[in-house]
C-alpha cells in the first residue's frame, strides 16, 4: 500500500496514545455523547481545519464545510446539520469562516467553465453580482478577491439569518449568535468581520418570518 497511506494508520495510532497520555478518561467521556458550543460552517479546503486553528478538541465544534462556505437554501445537507446543530444540540455559536486564496472565490471571478462545478459557483458569483459596483472599483486584482472572500461571508451571514431554523431559534428565546470570520492561510490569524447577529431585527422586513402557528 501507498507509504502516505499507511502513515495515517500509525498517526492515528500514536494520536489514541498521546491523547491517553494526556487524560486516561479521554475516549469514555467522547463516547457518551457531544454538547459542542459551536457550529462551523466552513470551506472544504485541507488548509483550514477548524479544530487546529481554533485549538478546540474533538467535541467542542461541529462542522459542515463545502466549497467556499456557502448557505444555499436548498443544500439539504447542510440546513440539515444547521437543524440538528441548533435545535437537538443547541449550539451557541454559528460561525461562517472564509478564508483568502479561495480557490472556489477564485474560480467564480473568472469567465472560464469548468464543469459540474459551475452550477455551484453560480451561488458565488451571485454574491459578486450584488456586490459588483465595490468589487469592480478596485484595480488590484489580489485585493479584490481578498475582498470578494469578505463578502461572500457576510452575505453567508445574512443567509443563516434569513433561515427557519435560526430565526424560530431566537424566538424562542435560545442565546444563539450568528458571526463571519475570515482565515488568513499565509499567517494562520483569523480576521473577525464584526458581523455578528444575535436577532432577525436588522434583516429586511420581507426575510423575517412570523411566528409559526401551532
Amino acid at each position: 500500500m501507498d507509504k502516505f497511506y499507511n502513515q495515517l494508520i500509525e498517526n492515528n495510532k500514536k494520536w489514541v496514545a498521546d491523547k491517553l497520555s494526556e487524560d486516561s478518561q479521554f475516549f469514555e467521556k467522547l463516547k457518551n455523547g457531544q454538547k459542542p458550543p459551536f457550529l462551523w460552517v466552513g470551506c472544504s479546503d485541507s488548509r483550514v481545519p477548524a479544530n487546529e486553528i481554533t485549538g478546540t478538541q474533538p467535541g467542542e465544534v461541529f462542522v459542515t464545510r463545502n466549497i467556499a462556505n456557502m448557505v444555499v437554501h436548498s443544500d439539504m445537507s447542510m440546513l440539515s446539520v444547521l437543524d440538528y446543530a441548533v435545535n437537538v444540540l443547541e449550539v451557541q455559536h454559528i460561525i461562517v469562516c472564509g478564508h483568502y486564496g479561495c480557490g472556489g472565490v477564485r474560480a467564480a471571478m473568472s469567465n472560464q467553465q469548468l464543469g459540474l462545478i459551475d452550477n455551484w459557483l453560480r451561488h458565488i458569483k451571485d454574491v459578486y453580482n450584488i456586490h459588483a459596483k465595490e468589487l469592480d472599483a478596485i484595480a488590484d486584482n489580489h485585493e479584490r478577491e481578498n475582498r470578494f472572500v469578505e463578502l461572500n461571508v457576510q452575505e453567508q451571514v445574512f443567509d443563516l439569518c434569513k433561515t427557519a431554523t435560526v430565526q424560530n431559534a431566537w424566538r424562542n428565546g435560545k442565546p444563539l449568535q450568528v458571526h463571519g470570520w475570515v482565515y488568513d492561510i499565509g499567517n494562520g490569524i483569523i480576521k473577525d468581520l464584526e458581523v455578528s447577529f444575535s436577532d432577525n431585527s436588522k434583516l429586511e422586513n420581507v426575510y423575517q418570518f412570523e411566528l409559526a402557528q401551532s
